[in-house]
């Protein structure tokens, strides 16, 4: 990778002031001179020059007018040389442009190209380069906020230390264990317990903000569920402020997952409105139940819906029996009109769970019930300490925190420190996988075939 010249149209489709055809590899800056035309040629011009002129096909004819610049290898995005072309914006103008330099050698681009032989040059490493999908994707600003943090390396540099210090701790054990005759000094149970606590509080540390920062990459899910016609829709409507989903007094109008986002304290709300619970009365009704039980074990917290005008029925005490050992909140809807359901009714049932009594109708109370769902998600910490992690991230931290879980387990019951070191070996391969030292052709494809052509 790296050899041939790839080029695509770095900027959006449709119509703009300025599209953006851009090129990476040796010879670019040659390969724009073959079909630009200006006072003099680009390559006359120094780095990071912006030259005005004309883009011509192979008939002659001029195909824009244009602004092109050329980046030296290794001061560029890729680390290679780097060309651009800065022709009007069109769907037309930027694709004849690209087709012209296709024409003369240029290979087209796949998804995450550039950032990925960024990555091969040695210019970011791997943490920073799934950093730039995040940027692209922010739907915040404390998201993008995250995000960029990453980009800059606070995240490698945080994983970079928690790699020093196993490899340091690991070498004293593998020295106590192949060297026993030098004058070593020798590791107590005591110290090795000590460190890897040590260890195990920062893995942990990083974790937590690894997590914070995934709720802000995509979103706290939050399912609402309950029986029909509890006003679940009219529910979703008022988080919204406006009539997304169908609302009838009709019971089980809903017979799909209908899924919007919003965002609320600059986290982003993935909310799920699901069908009501309940013994269904038809096939389409029976596929909509099914969707609804699968939101329920997959959201991050779920909206126990009830309706506050009627008594607590058998429905409503089948959901209230899936939510325990949930993450959940339960709204008693309806307080515009007379309520015969309260949160003493609730905490007999579900003694712990915070309820909040609103009226979807009249939309009171769902500024305060954002609040808690984004509460309880956080659990009292900060949402801008978050690293802006990927879920492959998260779960290779998760193996370094369960491999020195269990090396701690090792000298704790004098199963030797050779096991601890085991651990410790697995842990550090799941830092490298994090930071792409330990990277095959698969890991990067399955990385870099979610950005868009172009970055």
């Amino acid at each position: 990778m790296g050899q041939d010249i790839i080029a695509a149209i770095a900027t959006a489709w449709g119509e703009a002031a300025i599209s953006i055809v851009k090129l990476s590899g040796r010879g670019s800056r040659d390969l724009v001179d073959s079909i630009f035309r200006g006072k003099r040629p680009l390559k006359s011009y120094p780095p990071r020059f912006m030259c005005h002129g004309y883009i011509i096909n192979q008939e002659g004819e001029a195909i824009d007018e244009v602004l092109a610049v050329w980046f030296q290898a290794p001061y560029s995005y890729t680390g290679e040389e780097v060309a651009e072309i800065h022709c009007h914006g069109g769907t037309l103008v930027a694709r004849l442009c690209l087709e012209e330099l296709l024409k003369k050698g240029a290979r087209l681009a796949e998804p995450g190209e550039f950032t990925r032989r960024a990555f091969v040059n040695g210019r970011i490493d791997l943490s920073q380069a799934e950093s730039v999908i995040g940027i692209i994707r922010a739907r915040s600003e404390e998201a993008l906020k995250s995000a960029t943090r990453n980009l800059v390396g606070s995240f490698s540099e945080k994983i970079k230390h928690l790699y020093d210090e196993i490899m340091e701790f690991c070498v004293l054990l593998e020295a106590n264990l192949d060297f026993p005759e030098e004058d070593i000094p020798p590791l107590s149970a005591k110290d090795g317990i000590l460190k890897l606590t040590e260890l195990r509080n920062e893995t942990a540390s990083i974790l937590d903000s690894a997590r914070k920062g995934n709720l802000l990459r995509e979103g706290i899910r939050v399912a609402l569920v309950g029986r029909p016609n509890v006003g679940k829709s009219s529910l979703l409507n008022a988080f919204l402020n406006e009539s997304r989903a169908i609302v009838t007094a009709i019971p089980g109008t809903t017979r799909d997952i209908i899924e919007e986002v919003l965002t609320h304290k600059g986290v982003p709300l993935r909310l799920v409105d699901t069908a009501g619970i309940r013994e269904p009365s038809d096939e389409v009704e029976a596929i909509g139940v099914e969707k609804a039980q699968k939101a329920l074990h997959e959201s991050d917290i779920l909206l126990w819906v009830i309706d506050g005008n009627e008594r607590l029925q058998q429905e409503d005490l089948k959901v209230a029996y899936a939510l325990k050992n949930k993450r959940h909140i339960v709204v008693i809807n309806k307080a515009d009109l007379p309520l015969v359901v309260t949160e003493k009714d609730i905490s007999k049932i579900l003694p712990e769970s915070k309820v909040h009594i609103i009226s979807a109708n009249n939309r009171t109370g769902i500024e305060e019930l954002k609040d808690s769902i984004v509460d309880l998600f956080l659990q009292g910490g900060d949402v801008n300490e978050g690293l802006n992690a990927t879920t492959r991230q998260i779960e290779e931290l998760k193996g370094v925190l369960t491999n020195i879980d269990t090396a701690l387990e090792a000298l704790s019951t004098n199963l030797g420190e050779d096991a601890a070191a085991a651990c410790l070996a697995e842990a550090r391969k799941c830092l490298e996988r994090i930071l792409g030292v330990e990277a095959d052709e698969a890991l990067l494809d399955a990385i870099f075939s979610s950005f868009c052509i172009g970055k």
